[in-house]
C-alpha cells in the first residue's frame, strides 16, 4: 500500500513494503525521486538493514555459526505496519518473526519515520535491541534521484556540491556488485565538486568516508536542486547501474560497508557494525531537502 504525507511545498508517497519512498513530488509536478524502470534499475529507494551491501556468498558469521544473508538485508522485502500516521509524518515498523529469525537471530523492533518540515524529508531510523545479549547490524539509506532534474540539461551539467574546502577518501571496491577491497585513498574535490557524467560509474560504485556530511545535488544553469544531509552515517554511497547512461544518481547513507571481497564477515567482530547493548535502542537520522 502506498502512503502520502505532505506540505504545502512537498509531497511525499511511502510504499509500505521496505517502507520505501516511492515519490518525492513538488506543486509544480516534479518529480524529484528516481521512478524505478526496470531498463536501469527497478527500484527506487530501499532501506538497508541489518547489512549494507553485499556478504560474501550470500551469508556472514556469528557465534560460529554461518548465515544466509541477502544484499541490503530483509527490511526492503518486509511489508511494514503504519503508525503515528499525519498529514505531514508517518512512522512505519516491524518486529522479528520465524522467518527473520532464520536468518538474522535476534529479537528486535525496526522502525523509519518519516517527517516533513516544508520542503525538508526528516527521516530516523531506529532499532530496538530486545535481546539479552548485543546486537549487530548496519543501517542505510538508498535513494536515488532523477538527473536532469528540468528539460534543457543534461547529466553531465550536473555535479554533487560539498562545502568550500571539503576534503574526502574513497574506499577501495570490486567492480560491479559492491565489495569492499583493501585500500583508501585521498579522492580530490576541486572547489568542493564532483562532476557527473556516465563514465564516472563506468565499472564501480564510489564510496567516500571522511567527507562533510552533507552534499548537494546540482547544476549550474538550473534551478531545481537536493541536499542530502547525513550526520550520523560514516560513509556515503554513489551508485548508478554501472557501465549504463542511467538517468539517476543514488545518494546513499550508510552506517558501515559492504562486506569484504573473499571474506565472510563475523558480525560480532565487524568494526563498522552497530554493537547495540541488550534492551537498548539506537537512532540514526538523516534527511532529504528539496530546493
Amino acid at each position: 500500500m502506498i502512503y502520502t504525507i505532505q506540505t504545502d511545498e512537498l509531497t511525499v508517497r511511502i510504499n509500505d513494503k521496505g517502507a520505501e519512498l516511492w515519490s518525492i513530488k513538488t506543486p509544480d509536478g516534479t518529480e524529484y525521486l528516481w521512478q524505478g524502470d526496470p531498463k536501469y534499475w527497478p527500484d527506487r529507494a530501499p532501506n538497508l538493514f541489518p547489512q549494507v551491501g553485499l556478504c560474501t556468498d550470500g551469508c556472514y558469521e556469528l557465534d560460529g555459526k554461518r548465515y544466509p544473508m541477502d544484499i541490503h538485508g530483509f527490511i526492503k522485502d518486509t511489508v511494514l505496519h503504519v503508525e503515528d500516521a499525519a498529514p505531514d509524518r508517518i512512522t512505519f515498523w516491524c518486529e522479528d518473526t520465524a522467518d527473520t529469525l532464520r536468518v538474522y537471530p535476534f529479537r528486535f523492533r525496526y522502525e523509519l519515520r518519516y517527517r516533513l518540515s516544508g520542503s525538508k524529508l526528516h527521516i530516523c531510523i531506529r532499532v530496538e535491541n530486545r535481546e539479552d545479549k548485543e546486537m549487530h547490524f548496519s543501517v542505510g539509506g538508498h535513494p536515488g534521484f532523477n538527473v536532469p532534474l528540468e528539460q534543457g540539461l543534461s547529466y553531465g551539467d550536473y555535479c554533487l556540491q560539498f562545502p568550500a574546502g571539503a576534503s574526502a577518501r574513497r574506499v577501495a571496491c570490486t567492480p560491479g556488485p559492491c565489495q569492499a577491497a583493501d585500500g583508501i585513498a585521498d579522492y580530490p574535490l576541486p572547489d568542493g565538486k564532483i562532476p557527473l557524467s556516465h563514465a564516472l560509474f563506468a565499472d564501480r560504485v564510489i564510496i567516500l568516508q571522511d567527507m562533510p556530511r552533507t552534499v548537494t545535488l546540482c547544476a549550474a544553469r538550473g534551478k531545481k536542486q537536493v541536499t542530502v544531509d547525513f550526520p550520523d552515517m560514516k560513509y556515503l554511497g554513489l551508485w548508478k547501474w554501472v557501465g549504463t547512461d542511467a538517468p539517476y544518481l543514488c545518494i546513499e547513507p550508510w552506517s558501515g560497508l559492504p562486506a569484504r571481497a573473499g571474506v565472510v564477515e563475523d558480525y560480532g567482530k565487524h568494526p563498522d557494525f552497530i554493537h547495540l547493548a541488550p534492551h537498548a535502542a539506537y537512532e540514526n537520522n538523516w534527511s532529504i531537502y528539496i530546493q
